[in-house]
């Protein structure tokens, strides 16, 4: 049958040209933005994966400069230990030559002097953007990564750094003393035994930060400053050190360290033959500043035997610090060069994917924008056809 009032084939051929239109304009869209998901109306789903990923790249962009920042500031810590380790190494030279009784040891304590202010130099320029990681204590972070859970849920992870103290300083002491005497017990951390040879307990406990330890033999006294995180075999090691560079003649101390300093007593034993009496204290730091990592170097004094013979012994300890604080900075910057490489391709491995979901294969739209083109077309000349269909019905009216 044949209508007048409805052009059947009109309306399928004004529907098909409608549907490659709506192609056609689909496929001149990728061409033009390079993207077959451009929006959340062409595929919500992809979309949201997409751009929840396109954002992790642009944070990981900003953690490549946070870890370029933290390798940077780990690098002059590095780079200044190992100088200080080169100064710790020629003023070994100067103490070992100290050791003979034919020199003038005046002019090798003069160099000696120097070179520990050139320490003290190298120290306080260490830094890098305000960042000294060769004084106090304490440590930083550097953001290393932001990691997402299944549940969307994301952590920021980070990269330790410790700062270690090469201060090559002793402690400037202002304290109330808070125990002092022999037999006293001091806060939570010592009981001394009264007698002129003996054994100083340590008794296990926490180590407090900022407090004064103070041994007194006679009217020689050694003091130390507890650091962050120092425990009973740090103090009493610190103390024994100090001690022998005063050079007593007649007092010898022992230390007997502890496997877990934390929780087993660590013991100074004393022999004295001078009669002179003993004393321990702990004292509240109320002014002043603490004693730096290199803090042995500060008493260094080749001008006697004793203090040659002291000196020979205590570099060693001091140098030993500087070394492994060089290889520690040394090897947490290479951790952070290997995230700052993973960081980098883990960048290009989301953004190929985000790549893969969203961009358009240009060559394959290429050849469907022509196939498109030819269909319009086509179309355009079948909804010519159909519509010229009721002309037809004129005929039979003739």
């Amino acid at each position: 049958m044949s209508s007048i009032l409805t052009n059947n084939s009109a309306m399928v051929a004004l529907e098909t040209l409608r549907g490659i239109n709506r192609n056609l304009e689909s496929i001149q869209s990728q061409i033009s933005t390079g993207r077959k998901i451009s929006s959340a109306k062409d595929n919500a789903a992809i979309w949201a994966i997409s751009t929840v990923m396109s954002t992790d790249v642009s944070s990981f962009k900003q953690i490549t400069d946070s870890l370029n920042l933290g390798s940077s500031t780990v690098g002059v810590a590095r780079a200044a230990s190992e100088q200080v380790t080169n100064m710790l190494q020629e003023m070994k030279n100067l103490i070992v030559s100290a050791q003979e009784q034919n020199v003038d040891r005046a002019k090798i304590q003069t160099d000696i002097v120097q070179v520990r202010a050139q320490i003290t130099s190298i120290v306080d320029a260490a830094q890098f953007n305000g960042q000294n990681l060769l004084k106090g204590a304490g440590s930083i972070s550097v953001l290393s990564s932001l990691d997402r859970a299944a549940d969307q849920t994301v952590t920021a992870s980070t990269i330790t750094v410790a700062r270690i103290d090469l201060q090559a300083t002793a402690e400037a002491l202002g304290t109330t003393a808070l125990n002092t005497g022999a037999g006293s017990s001091a806060v939570g951390a010592a009981t001394i035994a009264d007698t002129a040879t003996g054994t100083y307990t340590l008794t296990a406990g926490a180590i407090s930060e900022g407090y004064s330890y103070q041994l007194t033999i006679g009217t020689d006294t050694v003091q130390y400053v507890a650091k962050a995180n120092e425990t009973l075999n740090d103090v009493a090691g610190a103390l024994k050190t100090a001690f022998d560079a005063l050079g007593v003649t007649g007092v010898a101390l022992t230390v007997n360290t502890a496997t877990d300093p934390t929780a087993t007593d660590v013991t100074i034993s004393v022999a004295n033959t001078t009669g002179a009496s003993l004393a321990f204290s702990e004292a509240s730091f109320t002014g002043g500043t603490a004693a730096g990592g290199l803090q042995a170097v500060a008493s260094i004094d080749v001008t006697t035997n004793a203090g040659a013979a002291a000196a020979l012994s205590s570099i060693e300890g001091v140098l030993q610090t500087a070394i492994d604080a060089a290889a520690s900075f040394g090897s947490t910057q290479k951790r952070i060069g290997y995230q700052a490489e993973f960081v980098t391709t883990l960048i290009d491995s989301l953004t190929s994917g985000v790549g893969a979901m969203v961009d358009a294969d240009i060559e394959a739209a290429s050849a469907r924008l022509q196939a498109l083109q030819v269909q319009q077309q086509l179309g355009i000349q079948a909804l010519s056809i159909a519509n010229q269909q009721p002309q037809s019905l004129l005929s039979l009216f003739r």
